[in-house]
């Protein structure tokens, strides 16, 4: 079983950064792809990043692309996700997620944090 805790959300205002960070509870965490999704209020899940075991290879949603670099340290067993410029639009609970492949879709991640919110004022 791996456990996530996400962390580092706020209010912010446009323009502003933000650092999400994702702390794993076990090893296995190096054997996983992450990846980071969010969901605003009435919306569905959408993805936003991801990252595979090693870090060598990330994915991102183009709306976020240029602004959002995930990655990750696998000696603090830690995702993270810097967020700069950041928009209104970027306003959602963010959640992060373990799975053993990288991938956009939501159903092939096993395992999910908690989520923390981001709430982004124009």
């Amino acid at each position: 079983q791996v456990q996530l805790v996400e962390s580092g959300g706020g209010l912010v205002q446009t323009g502003d950064s933000l650092r999400l960070s994702c702390a794993a509870s076990r090893r296995t965490f190096s054997d996983h792809a992450m990846g980071w999704f969010r969901q605003a209020p009435g919306k569905e899940r959408e993805f936003v990043a991801a990252i595979n075991w090693s870090g060598r290879n990330t994915y991102y949603v183009d709306s976020v692309k240029g602004r959002f670099t995930i990655s990750r340290d696998s000696a603090k067993n830690t995702m993270y996700l810097q967020m700069n410029s950041l928009k209104p639009e970027d306003t959602a609970v963010y959640y992060c997620a373990a799975g053993f492949n990288p991938s956009i879709n939501s159903y092939d991640y096993d395992y999910w944090g908690q989520g923390t919110q981001v709430t982004v004022s124009s």
